[in-house]
């Protein structure tokens, strides 16, 4: 009989906010299996990690993660690799009949690398996504940050798209929140600024974990940020 494949997300980082149903499958599995930059810890797995006992551990290392371009082809192959053998090592566990947890920050189909393995392998074998909750609304909430209400659009925009884009994406909706943030933090101020929506929008860093804090995107220096701290742009124009 063959395992179980599950994906859990693990929500924004405050282990308090984990669901009942993915202590359940993350105390019940054979295997837990997660995501981290070779040589790094994962988040994922600090979120868990007093729910991990006895259970096989399976870390899926990234061979690269921002050292190269995700637009050049070295990217592309290494990555694709890399998730083709996360899958495979994946698989010898559910063949053998065992049931694997693969870890998720956040929700596990949302910008999540978990979905990698969902594709390649979800239709080969009996497989649940337990949702989570995700690092943006984890973020509002410390921050505090009414965004979007009525008929407001909401966009959600990764901080790796040209400037240009930015600022056109950010002209065009209400409420934004961008996301991969890292490096990338000066070209996105930039955007913003030029869309006119500076004086509103608020950087949050680390958001629901203990470390965690939220400021005006305007005072915040162009120095080190996490690439998965989140800027967040408001909309509700007529809030009273």
């Amino acid at each position: 009989m063959r395992g179980k494949l599950i994906g859990v997300g693990t929500g924004p980082g405050d282990p308090d906010l984990l669901t009942l149903k993915a202590i359940r499958a993350i105390e019940s599995a054979d295997v837990v299996a997660w995501f981290a930059k070779q040589g790094n810890a994962s988040n994922a797995r600090a979120i868990v990690a007093d729910r991990i006992t006895t259970q096989i551990e399976e870390q899926l290392g990234y061979p690269v993660t921002t050292e190269i371009d995700r637009r050049h082809d070295d990217y592309k192959v290494a990555t694709s690799a890399f998730y083709e053998e996360a899958a495979r090592r994946v698989a010898v566990h559910l063949d053998a009949g065992r049931t694997v947890a693969v870890l998720s920050e956040g929700d596990p189909l949302f910008y999540g690398s978990y979905m990698h393995i969902h594709v390649r392998l979800a239709h080969r074998y009996d497989s649940e996504v337990i949702p989570g909750v995700t690092a943006m609304s984890g973020c509002w909430s410390q921050a505090g940050l009414p965004l979007v209400q009525g008929d407001d659009i909401l966009s959600v925009l990764p901080g790796t798209l040209d400037e240009v884009d930015l600022c056109t994406r950010l002209n065009g909706t209400d409420g934004a929140v961008i996301m991969k943030v890292g490096r990338n933090l000066p070209k996105i101020r930039r955007a913003i600024e030029a869309a006119g929506r500076l004086d509103s929008a608020v950087y949050v860093e680390r958001g629901t974990m203990a470390n965690g804090h939220a400021i005006r995107l305007a005072d915040k220096p162009d120095d080190a940020a996490p690439y998965f701290a989140i800027v967040l742009v408001p909309g509700w124009s007529t809030r009273p």
